[in-house]
């Protein structure tokens, strides 16, 4: 398989939405649930329907500062003409015919009342209530039930939380919420070259296992990063088998048809590769494979690209495995500085910065966008041209670049959980 590969390069590269599709049909959702305090919940993931186990407000509720009544006492009454009432204290438990109590708001609704009178059409004098305002039943109260109803269904299974919904959980009297466990991925970062510090000629950095194991852990994940591991097949294959009780192996660097390239040849020793090469720029090198039912994403070495190829496979997978789905990018427009040029057949991530200001308004003064520049450091080893950059913009496979000037989404890709 070696020599085959090396010498054929990637004479065919699989479509991206493809190399997903079958990247995402090996794997399963892990299943693990735990119970968490909602405290610590958000960005986790329901992990089964939760129904509102009483509604709110649990009462009746009065929405206004004022005086509770029953509403056929006031009518009638006016400025000129206002209803004399009898005033029974502050927040009482219940009121009979012709009397009013003192509310606040959010305070509960006396038995037998049924409207509140507003503060300011309420005038007390010693014992009595003179009311100016005819008030109809149900008027400035909140009724029980009004913000969730009691078995209200909230979340499904799958729904990432947010902190709304924390509050929403927390209104309704729950103090935990059913969450799957966050997916276990394995960083391991590969080559003979990398060091962590001090780089000495023919040496670099490592950063890719750094960069995507904080990745993880922002896509709702736990990483493991592992020390960098030596081009090796032995050491390779230890390192993979070793971690095969991960929801996800991921390496990083040796996946592409050179001499020093093992990661293709050792993952298909441990397990099978389902995918070597995708019409993706910059990227295309990427592996996806399985080994034990592990899914075994090998990220290519050049920075940008690695990272580009952990947005596009690790981010979805992951979110895959543990329980939901990846939401897209959120994504700003913007009018294109400088033509984009890409090849037809391979989608194209181009990194580009976006300007403080917005262009001016079109005739009908209508559409204001800020300028997208692509960086003219745009090649896959560039770590620089993203971190720098304010998103990317996607050439989709058929079209053969974007014209400068026409108006872009531009996908802010590290923006998003």
């Amino acid at each position: 398989m070696s020599h085959d590969r090396r010498e054929a390069g990637f004479k065919r590269r699989t479509r991206v939405a493809d190399a997903l599709a079958t990247l995402l049909d090996a794997a399963e959702p892990h299943g693990r649930t735990e119970s968490a305090p909602l405290a610590d919940a958000d960005g986790r993931v329901v992990a089964e329907r939760i129904d509102a186990p009483r509604p709110v407000p649990n009462y009746d509720r009065a929405a206004m500062d004022g005086y509770a009544v029953r509403a056929e006492d006031t009518f009638g009454a006016s400025g000129r003409s206002p209803a004399v009432l009898r005033a029974v204290g502050t927040e009482a438990d219940s009121i009979a015919p012709g009397e009013a109590a003192r509310v606040h708001t959010g305070s509960a609704v006396p038995e037998g009342a049924d409207a509140v009178v507003m503060i300011e059409e309420v005038e007390a004098v010693g014992d009595e209530v003179e009311t100016f305002d005819a008030v109809a039943e149900g008027e400035n109260v909140g009724e029980a039930g009004e913000d969730v109803a009691d078995g209200q269904r909230l979340f499904e299974a799958g729904h990432p939380l947010r902190p709304s919904d924390l509050g929403l959980l927390q209104s309704v009297g729950l103090d935990a919420v059913p969450v799957y466990e966050r997916p276990t991925v394995a960083v391991i970062p590969t080559g003979e070259e990398l060091v962590q510090s001090d780089p000495g000629p023919g040496e670099v950095i490592e950063t890719n296992g750094l960069t995507v194991s904080r990745l993880v852990e922002r896509w709702g994940g736990t990483a493991r990063y592992r020390d960098v591991v030596t081009d090796d097949e032995d050491a390779l294959a230890a390192a993979i088998e070793d971690d095969l009780d991960a929801d996800v192996v991921v390496t990083t660097g040796g996946s592409s048809v050179g001499e020093r390239d093992l990661l293709p040849e050792v993952v298909d020793a441990v397990g099978e590769v389902l995918v070597h090469g995708v019409a993706l720029k910059p990227g295309h090198p990427v592996c996806l494979g399985v080994a034990d039912d592990t899914p075994v994403v090998s990220l290519p070495g050049y920075p940008v690209a690695c990272i580009v190829n952990a947005a596009q496979f690790l981010r979805p997978l992951q979110k895959h495995v543990g329980g939901t789905t990846a939401a897209p990018f959120p994504t700003r427009r913007a009018r294109l500085a400088r033509k984009i040029p890409s090849d037809p057949g391979t989608r194209t991530f181009a990194r580009v910065s976006l300007s403080a200001d917005a262009d001016e308004p079109d005739g009908d003064g209508t559409a204001e966008h800020p300028t997208a520049t692509p960086t003219r450091a745009s090649g896959s080893g560039i770590l620089s041209s993203v971190a720098l950059a304010d998103g990317w913009v996607v050439v989709p496979e058929p079209r053969e670049g974007i014209d400068a000037g026409e108006v872009v989404d531009v996908e802010l890709w590290e923006a998003s959980p």
